[in-house]
């Protein structure tokens, strides 16, 4: 006999079950019967966040922290409409997520009552799969289905609408067993020896990495495979996980999103080799293509879409990065032999004086130049913010404007030891460091933001403090849109920044951030930043550092 369970307990349980530790919501009425089983369920944490877009940039950050599926929930169609911003980033970055709406109940949903909307319609743009629950026996079908979908390559985001009804109502239902897709492939013998001949015919190659790098946890089989090459390492174009080991000796550094300036680039080279990655994802809009005429392409990963989507690949293996690395790097160097040792050895010794680590120490040096400037020089705090840090800690970044040289400042030493903004949707980094600092405790969190993006979402400073994370936020205060500022200039030759500050009147981060509990600190000396900072980082507790910087637009 099936034991007799209501929905909501149902739920919960088929959530734990999947592997979900957090659920992250911000409740309301259609939410309540979740909220009542709750308290059968105390093995799972529930994180509040003030509104929804930030309930979904938590859960992202806490996915993208520790590579797990996530299950966050949000109230009926405006709530929905409030996280999709949010979702859109979720999607962006492939983050596995189970999204959840409460919904009105079957039939009373026919009367159009307040909040009612149609859900599945409004999610299906931006997630993999999007259900609503018409019958409870259906439930565990829905909810195993959507764990798999969510985790298997390419990963996203997944949406269930749940009929209050639905929730109530209790049964004899069976919940079922979870299934995970192993996406570890290799490529077959014959595929790996063609790859191995291009790559070993190449003389000047040059290798992408991406976000599979991370996902597939290939950091070290990457640097084994540039090492023995002696290959010039480049991060994709758009820079927001540790893509590669900065300090390796083959790194140079991330590609700008500047079509000229890739297209120049690359042109030295004859073979580009892409590893997990999105290679040339620009910004906007050029004449100029950034793959120079005629460079062959050879790609690796499991995103079919991807391989070849904007240039064509002369090879391209959907396979696993790791898995493929593990047996290409070996091959190469059984198939180049001595030759290839050498040849490699003499490539990387040419790197040498323009790899991620020289160029470090001639950035920084160029730096400490503006350390007596006032007001202080957004990259001066770059650097203090990246030498304050310590080495176990995280780094989560929407400093746009300001961390123009983070990721050639802060070193990836890790596959979760960096986060920064992929999509370009701003608001991201303030929550997402809240989800990222609760999937690691054990490691100071330091979310390194602009003042503008931190006003999209300053509220979840609040569940900062309530869990009381070892999470420091660094407001980089310019006031106002400085990225905007910088291209109305650039592209139209103006400089009449209408709605582009915030200056009258000026916003007090630090007392916002008092009011929703956190310690707060203010500097506007530059002296000030490294005693200040290296404390801030290694104390516990969350706590806001606002930095007054030069607005200059330059």
């Amino acid at each position: 006999m099936k034991n007799r369970t209501t929905g909501r307990s149902a739920f919960l349980a088929l959530l734990k079950d999947e592997g979900i530790t957090h659920l992250f919501g911000n409740p309301g009425t259609t939410e309540l019967p979740i909220m009542h089983a709750l308290k059968d369920h105390p093995d799972l944490t529930y994180v509040m966040a003030m509104q929804e877009s930030l309930v979904v940039a938590i859960a992202d950050g806490f996915s993208r922290a520790s590579g797990h599926l996530v299950a966050c929930n949000v109230h009926v169609a405006p709530g929905l409409g409030n996280a999709m911003g949010a979702l859109y980033n979720a999607q962006f970055t492939g983050t596995p997520m189970i999204l959840t709406a409460g919904q009105q109940e079957q039939g009373h949903g026919l009367m159009e009552p307040l909040l009612y909307g149609p859900l599945v319609r409004m999610a299906e743009p931006l997630v993999k799969w999007a259900v609503e629950v018409t019958r409870l026996e259906d439930l565990p079908r829905i909810v195993r289905r959507a764990a798999k979908v969510a985790t298997t390559p390419p990963t996203g985001p997944v949406f269930i609408s749940l009929p209050g009804d639905i929730l109530n109502a209790e049964a004899g239902i069976e919940l079922g067993r979870s299934t995970r897709v192993d996406p570890r492939v290799r490529p077959s013998t014959e595929a790996l020896q063609a790859l191995a001949q291009r790559i070993l015919k190449a003389q000047r190659p040059i290798i992408i990495t991406g976000d599979e790098i991370v996902k597939s946890d290939a950091l070290r089989e990457a640097a084994e495979f540039a090492a023995a090459i002696g290959a010039p390492v480049h991060q994709q174009s758009a820079p927001y996980g540790a893509h590669f080991l900065s300090e390796h000796p083959c790194y140079i550094g991330a590609l700008s999103r500047a079509q000229k300036q890739v297209r120049e680039l690359l042109a030295p080279h004859d073979l580009m080799i892409v590893l997990g990655a999105d290679p040339l994802r620009m910004s906007v809009h050029s004449e100029t293509e950034p793959l120079p005429d005629g460079l062959p392409i050879v790609q690796i990963g499991l995103l079919d879409w991807e391989l070849g989507k904007n240039f064509g690949a002369e090879i391209a293996l959907k396979a696993d990065v790791r898995e493929t690395l593990q047996q290409l790097t070996p091959l190469l160097r059984d198939l180049g032999g001595a030759a290839l040792q050498a040849r490699a050895q003499e490539r990387i010794a040419g790197l040498s004086s323009k790899n991620w680590s020289a160029r470090r120490r001639t950035l920084s040096a160029q730096i400490e130049a503006a350390r007596e400037r006032m007001p202080i020089d957004p990259d001066y705090l770059a650097l203090q913010v990246a030498d304050a840090m310590p080495e176990h800690g995280i780094l989560v970044d929407e400093g746009l404007t300001s961390a123009r040289y983070m990721t050639a400042l802060w070193p990836y030493r890790d596959r979760y030891n960096y986060h920064g903004l992929a999509s370009g949707g701003i608001g991201w980094g303030l929550p997402a460091s809240v989800g990222v600092s609760l999937a690691n405790p054990d490691r100071p969190v330091v979310c390194y933001s602009g003042d503008g993006s931190a006003m999209y979402s300053i509220q979840a400073l609040w569940t900062a403090a309530h869990h009381k994370l070892p999470l420091s936020v660094v407001i980089v205060n310019n006031g106002g849109y400085r990225i905007i500022k910088q291209r109305l200039l650039s592209f139209h030759g103006d400089d009449n920044y209408i709605g582009m500050d915030f200056a009258d009147p000026p916003v007090d981060f630090a007392g916002l951030a008092r009011s929703l509990g956190c310690e707060a600190l203010r500097i506007s000396d530059p002296g000030e930043l490294k005693p200040t900072l290296s404390d801030a980082f290694r104390r516990p507790g969350a706590k806001l550092i606002e930095v007054m910087v030069s607005n200059a637009v330059n």
